[in-house]
């Protein structure tokens, strides 16, 4: 017998292992690289963004669109990099709550939480919303009698039905429905893009750098590449299978990059082919309700329009699905941490879902779009407002991120110049971007500003209330997965208490 095998065979004990993870009841190390680029692609929703977002890039950007949208893919990739110097470190569920907690501390990671969690909510209202949006075009083509308001809901309702189903099985159901479903509607926009470049024709140099009287204004590209960032939130949700995935340290930042790459070529290729498109055929984008459809359109390629509005419709639940499934890790991780009701840190003994955060997250998020549309408001009406919240959530929480990643690195002995700087660059300039996004959106009325900073105040006085001097404290704020003794050889469990 060699040393190895006698090692093997009686290992010298290994103390002061936990008998379990902090994180336990989930499925652990069940869910491969490709399951977890899905849920980080299937939550920015590429495929819907790109025949949405990019149009209103367009009414900021002008003709600098497509430049807009390439500075907006470095920042979000500036902005994964900084992600990513605490996902290649930790394994966590709590995903950029966990982070900033470790980061900052309690109060920066309540202020993460509470930011993230409006984010992947709210994403998930705007996706639901969508969904039924262009489920009722299609419904509407085999029922043309049927009022709009019954259509939407019981797009809604079927929509809701199908996120309670597959986030209470399981992970790994929920994304592999989430890569099939993205997968599909990616080849059926990417095939139309494709098919409209053929008839638009030549490569067109102006729609990629306007050459008009004052050339690119430097204002239009800025608040263009701050909507167009939008399209990229949802980008880090990788990060809240810490616990689910194998080899998370290796395969979440990879996933991370990988959906900012997929998505910004998707988005360039959008951009391109809808200023070129329309600049082909002498109309304003701007103008355009339904971009991609009406090029179909003018080319004669109304089928692949109709195709497409299948991948888009399937986008949109992706979206949903991946958002929630995010959302409900978020809620278990704060839950487990004791900064929520206990309830929320429930696992299905069976399926090793949250089912404690799936009970009480997916009834609100299905009944918002629900009350909006039995209000008398139409879902691509609501849409507007509800994506400014969305983002708002999500820009705030990659700020903190973005600040805490420094000194999280300090803390722990790993700091770099160059690390340091690019987490400073990327938090300026998502603050910077959020100032402007606000403005914008402010001056055009949008009422979801309003609702942001209204939730913002109400998170701010929950976080006083809760930090609050004789409050309990939360010493265990920002909880991550860790081995246990049964995963170490000789691993002997310390006891508990």
């Amino acid at each position: 017998m060699t040393a190895l095998e006698r090692a093997i065979a009686r290992p010298d004990p290994v103390h002061d292992f936990a008998a379990r993870s902090p994180l336990h009841g989930l499925e652990r190390r069940t869910v491969g690289f490709a399951d977890v680029l899905a849920q980080s692609v299937a939550a920015v929703a590429p495929t819907a963004a790109a025949t949405t977002v990019i149009l209103l890039v367009a009414g900021a950007a002008g003709g600098a669109t497509v430049l807009a949208v390439a500075v907006a893919t470095l920042l979000a990739l500036l902005v994964a990099w900084t992600v990513n110097q605490f996902a290649r470190r930790l394994a966590a569920s709590g995903s950029l709550y966990t982070y900033a907690a470790r980061g900052l501390g309690p109060s920066a990671g309540l202020a993460t939480a509470a930011a993230i969690i409006v984010g992947y909510a709210f994403i998930s209202v705007f996706a639901l919303l969508g969904g039924a949006h262009y489920l009722s075009l299609m419904m509407s083509r085999v029922w043309p009698s049927a009022p709009a308001p019954l259509l939407s809901a019981l797009s809604l309702a079927g929509e809701a039905a199908v996120l309670a189903i597959v986030l209470v099985r399981g992970i790994r159901l929920s994304s592999r429905v989430a890569l099939v479903v993205e997968a599909v509607s990616v080849a059926l926009v990417v095939a139309l893009l494709i098919a409209l470049l053929v008839h638009i024709g030549p490569l067109q140099p102006e729609a990629l750098w306007p050459s008009a009287p004052g050339g690119v204004s430097a204002s239009a590209v800025a608040a263009g590449a701050v909507l167009a960032l939008t399209a990229f939130v949802g980008f880090e949700s990788a990060a809240t299978l810490g616990v689910e995935a194998r080899s998370p340290l290796r395969n979440i930042p990879r996933a991370i990059v990988w959906t900012v790459l997929v998505a910004g070529t998707l988005y360039l290729l959008a951009a391109y082919t809808q200023v070129a498109g329309f600049a082909a055929a002498g109309r304003d984008l701007v103008a355009s309700e339904a971009p991609i459809d009406e090029l179909a359109a003018l080319f004669g390629l109304q089928g692949w329009a109709a195709a497409a509005d299948v991948g888009i419709a399937a986008s949109f639940l992706a979206c949903a699905l991946a958002s929630t499934t995010a959302l409900t890790r978020v809620l278990f991780a704060l839950g487990r941490d004791g900064v929520v009701p206990p309830l929320f840190g429930r696992a299905h003994a069976r399926h090793r879902t949250p089912i404690g955060a799936v009970a009480v997250s997916v009834p609100v998020i299905a009944a918002i779009p629900l009350a909006l549309v039995a209000g008398g408001i139409r879902p691509w009406d609501a849409m507007e407002s509800v994506i400014v919240v969305s983002a708002v959530g999500y820009i705030v929480a990659y700020a903190i991120v973005c600040v805490a990643a420094p000194l999280f690195l300090r803390r722990i002995g790993e700091t770099t110049a160059w690390a340091a700087a690019v987490a400073m660059v990327a938090a300026a300039a998502i603050i910077a971007c959020l100032g402007v996004y606000l403005v914008v959106e402010a001056q055009v009325g949008n009422s979801g500003v309003w609702i942001s900073i209204a939730l913002a105040a109400a998170a701010a006085a929950l976080i006083a209330w809760r930090m609050r001097p004789g409050a309990a404290r939360l010493d265990g704020v920002g909880g991550y997965d860790e081995p246990v003794a049964a995963q170490v050889l000789g691993g002997v469990a310390r006891k508990e208490g």
